[in-house]
């Protein structure tokens, strides 16, 4: 423990002499959480390392290249790569389960609405990458995703200044609120895709 307790400290440090690159290579190799490294961002904005605008900035294209990564693992290695390897980025075969269940249901449209949502967030751009859906779709509705979530991170980080490590107890109302929202926004979409297919159904 004491040693991860050290890498960890080194990673962040380095995030520091890194500043925006640090934040973006950061959220790009998923060793730590995404919003731990979001919020220590906002910290060094809080610092006055860097400002709020280019963290969010950097923060949404690492964010959105770790996603394309996990996308490119998914079109050209399949569900068995990753569920060797996955746990190295915080995928494990639960999260992809999920993941496959919501895109198998709700089609490509998730692909936005799932980011808010815990254990599918991360893993819903396996289905993706096996479905061979299009790139460009895909990187346009996780970075729609993406830019929202990077923000309010770095916002709250900064907010908290010196408590960053707070984030989990700061973020906790507003998250919930998110997946709240997330949640209602699927529900339409499927009733819509029903609503529509029926629609299409009884015309033929």
């Amino acid at each position: 423990m004491h040693f991860i307790s050290d890498l960890i400290s080194q990673l962040f440090e380095w995030i520091q002499n890194l500043g925006y690159f640090g934040i973006m290579i950061g959220l790009m190799i998923e060793v730590i959480p995404s919003e731990i490294v979001l919020a220590y961002g906002g910290y060094l904005v809080w610092s006055g390392d860097i400002n709020f605008f280019g963290a969010v900035l950097f923060g949404t294209v690492g964010g959105v290249i770790a996603q394309i990564f996990v996308y490119w693992i998914g079109r050209y290695g399949g569900r068995p790569v990753l569920e060797k390897y996955g746990k190295y980025i915080f995928i494990k075969k639960k999260h992809i389960d999920h993941s496959e269940v919501w895109f198998a249901k709700y089609g490509t449209g998730v692909i936005f609405t799932a980011r808010f949502i815990p254990i599918v967030r991360h893993a819903i751009s396996v289905p993706a990458g096996i479905s061979r859906m299009p790139l460009g779709k895909f990187t346009l509705l996780t970075t729609l995703a993406v830019i929202p979530w990077s923000t309010l991170f770095v916002f709250l980080g900064y907010k908290l200044g010196d408590q960053w490590e707070n984030i989990d107890e700061k973020a906790a109302p507003y998250t919930k609120e998110i997946i709240l929202v997330a949640l209602a926004v699927i529900i339409i979409y499927f009733l819509f895709k029903w609503y529509k297919s029926k629609k299409k159904g009884s015309a033929i």
